[in-house]
């Protein structure tokens, strides 16, 4: 049989994305916050004789700080009085008070030693048996330095778990309840997994002399040295700030979301006088480089504000109504109704902040998934149906905390249907325990 390759040619058209570095750029400008664009900008400035970069700020806008640390300020806690400036680390606190009391001994070189392996939470986590190996200190020289450690602040500082973190602080306390650190000493998991009857017969105490104790110890610190690992505070540029007045919402960018380019005039005529095709060559790149970057900005202050105005639109209950709730809303209605891709919308949202009156939020916070309610009822948000558990839980009767069958039972009296397992996934969500661990036995 004979082999013959034949070679033909054919046309054939095709469409396709030509992604150019201006398209990259562009896309990614859309991407960045309001930081990262102006940092994006001053970088592009200094490449760019021609670009001059002016940020103005709204008068009316202030920046919104906001902290890394993952322990609310809010605690009012005895053992806050007792902080220290926060300007120091731990270490150095430590070490400052070391110097301060103890005298220049053997044993201070043990603790100054001990706490090179305190971590940021304030506890010692290698066995001290594996320190006592790196000195010539014996066992018991080792447990006094360690006790004079535990003895500084923060309160609870030094411990080896959280138990005898619990315990140092108890200790210390003189209005610590009774029982309280003999308790925490011989029945801590009890304690934590709510098994108080066998406190109660152990000590032949009433139960509520239980709640009593472990609600004390719910206010101590289980983190000693957290006041001292924060990381440093950051602020919030908003994108765009929303205005109410008389039922009426407007939508406005901020300066701030658009930064105003200036182009060099004067640079760019004098230099065009010169007659090095290089030069020109370079004012033409450099020319080109300012009115996209010019036209990228624009389009995306454009762009974020078309978004915003109609997620406002989608959520104008959130901004009219006190109790702030929210609609279910995805990113392809938004896409949709405003002709542009769900991936423009993404980024658009992410890390682009709406400040109003009573607070900032993030534009991605707007956008939450509903529960259909079947063919009689509109779908309702994952957000508001929260809420709803949350003010239910809010007002159970604490002695007979409801079950989460119950709390269907009463969605279902306002209308709203949900599965006991969808309740289950919420509560958790919400960081809300199950009813057995709700349950309070208080004083009556």
């Amino acid at each position: 049989m004979k082999f013959e390759q034949r070679i033909k040619q054919t046309q054939q058209q095709t469409q396709k994305l030509a992604m150019t570095q201006e398209l990259q750029q562009s896309i990614q400008m859309l991407q960045y916050n309001t930081e990262d664009l102006l940092s994006f900008l001053e970088n592009k400035s200094l490449e760019n004789p021609l670009l001059e970069v002016k940020i103005e700020t709204d008068e009316m806008i202030l920046p919104k700080k906001t902290s890394t640390s993952n322990h609310s300020d809010d605690q009012k806690t005895e053992w806050m009085e007792q902080v220290p400036d926060e300007s120091i680390s731990l270490f150095e606190y430590l070490i400052n008070q070391v110097h301060l009391n103890y005298r220049e001994t053997y044993l201070r070189k043990l603790v100054l030693y001990l706490i090179e392996f305190i971590d940021l939470n304030g506890y010692l986590t290698t066995p001290l048996e594996e320190i006592r190996e790196k000195t010539e200190a014996t066992e018991i020289q080792m447990l006094d330095a360690l006790t004079l450690l535990q003895m500084l602040e923060p309160t609870g500082v030094g411990a080896r778990s959280l138990k005898e973190c619990l315990m140092l602080q108890i200790e210390k306390d003189d209005s610590a309840p009774n029982l309280a650190y003999i308790i925490v000493e011989e029945y801590f998991e009890e304690l934590a997994n709510r098994k108080w009857s066998i406190i109660q017969k152990a000590y032949d105490i009433e139960v509520f002399e239980v709640q009593d104790i472990f609600d004390y110890i719910q206010k101590l610190q289980p983190y000693p040295g957290a006041n001292f690992s924060r990381e440093e505070e950051s602020y919030i540029i908003p994108d765009v700030v929303v205005k109410v007045k008389d039922d009426l919402i407007e939508v406005l960018s901020t300066k701030s979301s658009t930064p105003k380019l200036i182009f060099q005039q004067a640079y760019f005529e004098r230099m065009s006088r010169e007659s090095d095709k290089e030069v020109q060559e370079f004012l033409k790149i450099r020319k080109s480089e300012f009115e996209w970057l010019q036209k990228g900005v624009l389009q995306r202050g454009n762009t974020i504000l078309r978004v915003a105005e109609e997620i406002v639109k989608h959520q104008s209950q959130f901004f009219l109504d006190p109790k702030r709730p929210l609609g279910p809303l995805q990113l392809k209605e938004v896409a949709k109704a405003l002709s542009i891709h769900e991936s423009t919308v993404s980024r658009s949202v992410n890390g682009k902040y709406l400040q109003t009156d009573f607070g900032m939020f993030e534009l991605r916070s707007f956008f939450t998934t509903g529960i259909s309610q079947g063919q009689s009822g509109e779908d309702v948000s994952t957000d508001s149906i929260k809420k709803e558990i949350l003010d239910i839980i809010n007002e159970e009767d604490k002695s007979k905390p409801l079950s989460d069958q119950k709390i269907v039972d009463l969605l279902l009296a306002k209308e709203i249907k949900i599965s006991r397992r969808a309740v289950a996934k919420y509560r958790d969500e919400l960081e809300i325990p199950a009813s057995s661990k709700r349950k309070r036995y208080d004083r009556k």
